[in-house]
């Protein structure tokens, strides 16, 4: 068989057959449809190293419509990847390296895990903001030591979802002339053909948002891609759209361009007629070593990477701080002086604490820590006055393309996301702020940050009905509880600067998942603690106060509510009962602690507890068992002040210490019997 393109191609399509037949699922219809493109992107223009994954100066490239993945594995495996045949073998089965859908740190050379469609669009945006903003501040005349395009594969599916219009909108904003995405123009979705409910005109779509765009690109022609791609980076100011027109399951003689090959295995008899019509002669699983040989990237890519070394050494020799500095942000290392200046600021708060609000707490907090840290680039979705996201050094990144504030305008679903790609990118400790009730509008990335591990910093201000007269549309309810039991994300909500401080510090020491710090846009009290308290804060909760003796009652708190409940503890406790304050900053770290330290703060023998927090009550019995109470709220709430909301629903130390007694009573009468 002649080496061409084509039979190039379609080793990925046959593997990528065989892969999805042999696991009973799977999508083969744009691995099949895109192999053309994909052929020519890693064998000619994507800069890529197969030994080294993670090399950073690689392009990145993103599969967006993540159901295609076994298009990205097969090209994975062909180039030379730590990615063998047996683990293509093992698509979709448990504990392989080839899940159903590209996930970061299962596979080499998965940059992020897609899946849910148009996210990965969002993430190439970031990761494009990353590589220009960290381009202009490290690179120097004849030192370009980040220099690297993203490009993006994308469906019909990714261009519906509304996040595609965010991420596109604010990419052409802000003029993002190495962003290549290529939209696989199949016209077919899992209902059928798209007509029906896509018929906009993606060409003036995207030139409306200051794309360049390259249209009417056959997708099944080298030299017709090669053209697009070439033109696509010639444009430096713009991001590109290459629409590539492709037909689904491209070669199989009865499934190719319907729906019936997008979503399920061909079947062995379709895949057998789909061999003998592209005259592919060999066995499942298998690629002839001529093939192999042309596919073969690890002698080329090895030579970039050791060319951009070479660059890489001159810098260090010519700026030697500058490539200290780029070491350590890229390999995510904390500041040398960070232990010791974090330290001496909490101690500062901790003789000087003030009454504000937890929002104008992290506004203090990014003043001061900006200057140790500066990975941080942050940003708020149009809501920056009210979020308290900027400091005396925010630099937009659309006037100062060095800075580090990104205005992301109404788009709190692509902030987010954009921010995963970021972080992704490395470099950079994004941080995305928002109202909490608004986190609903960003919640899925807000959950693909969390299954990716990705440090990413989430500020949710306006955090209860203490924000008062907006009413019930902005005030959250249920949001908290929805936040604390998604899986590998830190939830905070501080009482006062001290544990905002200690929220801040946890979430930027931690490099294991994102974590989200929810402020409130009212004033709080002062809360006074020993040092020992401090380092406790760091657990997720801790005993704030011992009332009289051993505790008959616990009181458990958080935010604007600890402080009611602190006076209400002291109230109960002039009475002759004994009560304990408990402040639980962090359910998700303290649920982490060792038993017996979980057991100091919640003794088991005490039965009598109540929680008291402003959002939906039924998260907190896990902690206060069935014998307990729950101060919360379990429906919509109300246009007035603060103040008269907090009475209204009980918030007040009136309302506590009737509910302690109530509590309290129960128990003796049952005592009595």
């Amino acid at each position: 068989m002649p080496i061409n393109r084509k039979n190039l191609a379609n080793a990925i399509r046959f593997l990528s057959m065989d892969a999805i037949q042999n696991a009973e699922s799977g999508h083969p219809g744009a691995p099949m449809g895109m192999a053309d493109i994909a052929e020519v992107l890693w064998r000619n223009f994507l800069k890529y190293n197969p030994k080294n994954p993670n090399w950073n100066n690689r392009d990145r490239f993103i599969l967006s419509n993540g159901h295609a993945s076994m298009l990205l594995y097969s090209v994975l495996h062909l180039t030379g990847y730590d990615l063998s045949i047996e683990d293509l073998k093992k698509f979709r089965f448990l504990g392989s390296k080839t899940p159903g859908h590209p996930e970061v740190g299962y596979t080499p050379g998965v940059e992020i895990t897609t899946g849910p469609l148009g996210q990965g669009l969002a993430n190439a945006v970031g990761m494009a903001i990353a590589e220009r903003t960290l381009g202009e501040y490290f690179n120097r005349p004849n030192y370009s030591i980040v220099d690297n395009y993203t490009w993006v594969f994308v469906g019909d599916g990714c261009l519906m979802e509304g996040i595609s219009h965010e991420a596109a909108s604010l990419a052409g904003t802000l003029k993002l002339g190495k962003l290549i995405v290529i939209y696989d123009n199949n016209k077919i979705s899992i209902d059928g053909n798209v007509s029906g409910w896509f018929d906009e005109n993606v060409y003036k779509r995207f030139q409306a948002y200051n794309w360049q765009v390259i249209n009417e690109v056959d997708g099944h022609d080298a030299d017709s891609i090669i053209k697009a791609f070439n033109e696509a980076k010639l444009e430096t100011k713009k991001p590109s759209l290459i629409i590539c027109n492709t037909i689904i399951g491209y070669g199989s003689p009865n499934k190719q361009g319907t729906k019936d090959c997008h979503g399920s295995p061909l079947g062995i008899e379709e895949i057998n007629l789909t061999r003998k019509n592209l005259n592919w002669k060999y066995p499942i699983f298998f690629v002839p070593e001529s093939i192999y040989k042309k596919w073969d990237f690890k002698e080329q890519g090895q030579l970039l990477e050791d060319n951009w070394n070479n660059i890489l050494e001159g810098y260090k020799k010519k700026y030697p701080k500058l490539y200290s500095e780029y070491n350590r942000r890229i390999n995510k290392i904390l500041p040398n002086d960070w232990e010791l200046k974090s330290n001496i600021f909490i101690e500062n708060l901790f003789k000087n604490e003030k009454i504000v609000s937890t929002r104008q707490s992290s506004q203090n907090i990014l003043e001061q820590w900006s200057t140790i840290f500066p990975e941080l680039i942050g940003g708020s979705a149009d809501l920056a006055p009210s979020n308290l996201t900027m400091w005396s050094g925010s630099k937009s990144i659309k006037d100062n393309l060095s800075g580090n504030y990104i205005h992301y305008g109404v788009r709190e679903f692509g902030m987010t996301a954009i921010g995963n790609g970021i972080s992704h990118y490395g470099g950079f400790i994004p941080f995305t702020s928002t109202f909490l009730m608004f986190v609903e509008y960003a919640k899925n990335a807000v959950r693909m940050a969390s299954l990716m591990h990705t440090k990413h910093i989430f500020i949710y201000t306006h955090d209860s009905i203490g924000l008062g007269e907006d009413g019930p549309t902005h005030q959250p309810i249920e949001q908290l509880s929805s936040l604390r039991i998604t899986p590998n994300l830190h939830v905070w909500r501080p009482s006062d600067q001290l544990e905002t401080a200690v929220a801040w510090k946890s979430a930027l020491d931690r490099n294991s998942g994102p974590s989200a710090l929810i402020l409130s846009r009212q004033n709080l009290d002062v809360i006074s603690r020993s040092k020992t308290q401090i380092k406790n804060i760091y657990k997720g909760g801790y005993i704030l106060k011992d009332f009289n003796a051993y505790p008959e009652l616990i009181l458990i708190s958080t935010g604007s509510e600890l402080s009611i409940s602190l006076h209400a503890a002291e109230q109960l406790s002039k009475e002759g009962y004994s009560v304990r304050v408990v402040s639980f900053p962090c359910t998700n770290i303290f649920d982490k602690q060792n038993i017996s330290y979980r057991n100091l703060v919640l003794p088991k023998k005490v039965t009598l507890r109540i929680a008291i927090e402003a959002g939906a009550s039924d998260f907190w019995y896990k902690y206060v068992g069935l014998e307990g109470k729950v101060i919360g709220i379990d429906q919509f709430g109300e246009s007035a002040s603060a103040e008269v909301l907090f009475k209204k629903f009980g918030f007040t130390i009136e309302n506590i210490i009737l509910e302690s007694k109530k509590l309290l009573f129960t128990k003796k009468n049952k005592n009595d019997i």
